[in-house]
């Protein structure tokens, strides 16, 4: 088991489903990227955390820092998302497959150089 395995198997059983699901999407997507905690999250790095993600209460955090944030604000707004400078809450009953893959892609280009 690796840390982030073990990460999600610490967490609720409520949201173990949801973080694996998270976790998957995020690794199909950038699959060059190392996987680590860091600040106490998952988190996927390359030379430079990439994107983090992390277990709420109501929701699954994507934390893509506040560039990542900025890049998909008009979206996240039309899909009504809470946002804040750097980190997106996706609630458990919306989880965007296609959303969350786009931004770990865009953070991959933008934050591993």
């Amino acid at each position: 088991m690796n840390e982030i395995e073990s990460y999600i198997e610490k967490q609720d059983e409520t949201y173990q489903e949801d973080l694996v699901h998270v976790y998957h999407v995020i690794q199909k997507a950038i699959p060059e990227a190392d996987e680590k905690i860091s600040w106490g999250m998952p988190t996927f790095h390359k030379k430079h955390n990439i994107i983090h993600f992390a277990c709420n209460k109501k929701h699954v955090g994507i934390y893509p820092g506040a560039d990542g944030v900025e890049e998909f604000t008009k979206e996240l707004k039309e899909k009504g998302y809470k946002y804040s400078k750097g980190a997106i809450q996706f609630p458990y009953d919306r989880i965007d497959d296609e959303l969350i893959t786009r931004i770990a892609l865009w953070c991959y280009e933008n934050h591993s150089k």
